[in-house]
C-alpha cells in the first residue's frame, strides 16, 4: 500500500504543488488523469524517489520513504519499482535483449526476460535492434524491461503518449494484464483508457496551488 499524506512539492521558481491525501492499494491498477502540468509526473517521481517532497510523507507498506536517505530510495527503486518512461529510454543501436540485459549491472535477475517478451507478444523481436522497431514495439520493450525484475510497484508515465490511440490501447491492455497482482499507477491525459483500470483519479481535483512549469527546478 502506498499512502500520500500532506504532500507538497515546491520548485526553485516558487511553483508549488499541494496534493490531497491519496491511498493506492496493493494489487490494484490506477490511472492518474489530468491535463499537462497538474502534477501527475511529479507525483510519480516522488513515489519513485527520483524527486524528494518539500513537505509531507510517502509511506510504502508503512515505511516513510520520503524520510529515507537517497541511497535507500535508489536501492528500493531498483529492487521494488518498475518505471516505464514516456520516451522509452532505450538504446536504439542495441538489441531488445541487450537493453533488458543492462539491468544485470544493477544486480537484477533477468531470467524472466523470455517469458515477459512472450507475454507482451514481442518474443520474435528479442534479437532485433531497437531502431528497427515500431513505436508500439518499443513501448512493449520498455514495459518488459520494467517488469522483468518482478517489481511490487509499477509506475508508467504517459505510456501511450507517443503512440496513436489504437496502438496505445493495445499497449495499455497488455500493461494491465501483465501487472496483475501488482500496484500499477499510470499517468495519462487520455480518459478513453479509463475502462482498463480499477480506479481513475482526477489529478485536477487532487492538487492545488500553482502547477509545475516545464523547466521548474527543484527546491533543495
Amino acid at each position: 500500500m502506498i499512502e500520500i499524506k500532506n504532500l507538497v512539492k515546491q520548485f526553485q521558481n516558487e511553483t508549488e504543488i499541494e496534493y490531497r491525501d491519496i491511498t493506492f492499494e496493493t494489487g490494484k491498477s490506477y490511472m492518474l488523469l489530468g491535463a499537462s502540468g497538474c502534477g501527475k509526473s511529479t507525483l510519480l517521481n516522488m513515489i519513485a524517489g527520483v524527486l524528494s517532497p518539500t513537505r509531507g510523507d510517502i509511506l510504502i507498506d508503512g515505511v516513510n520513504m520520503s524520510a529515507a536517505s537517497q541511497k535507500v530510495k535508489d536501492r528500493f527503486r531498483i529492487e521494488k519499482i518498475g518505471y516505464i518512461f514516456q520516451d522509452f529510454k532505450l538504446i536504439s543501436d542495441m538489441t531488445v535483449a541487450d537493453n533488458i540485459g543492462i539491468l544485470r549491472l544493477e544486480g537484477v535477475d533477468i531470467s524472466r526476460m523470455d517469458s515477459m517478451l512472450q507475454a507482451l507478444d514481442i518474443q520474435d523481436k528479442k534479437n532485433a535492434r531497437i531502431k528497427h522497431l515500431s513505436g508500439g514495439q518499443k513501448q512493449r520493450v520498455a514495459i518488459a524491461r520494467a517488469l522483468v525484475k518482478k517489481p511490487d510497484i509499477i509506475l508508467a508515465d504517459e505510456p501511450t503518449g507517443n503512440l496513436n490511440f489504437a496502438i496505445g490501447e493495445q499497449v495499455i491492455r497488455k500493461l494491465v494484464e501483465v501487472s496483475k497482482g501488482k500496484t500499477l499507477i499510470a499517468v495519462t491525459h487520455d480518459d478513453r483508457l479509463a475502462k482498463y483500470f480499477d480506479e481513475v483519479i482526477d489529478m485536477n481535483e487532487m492538487t492545488s496551488g500553482m502547477h509545475d512549469a516545464p523547466n521548474a527546478k527543484e527546491v533543495e
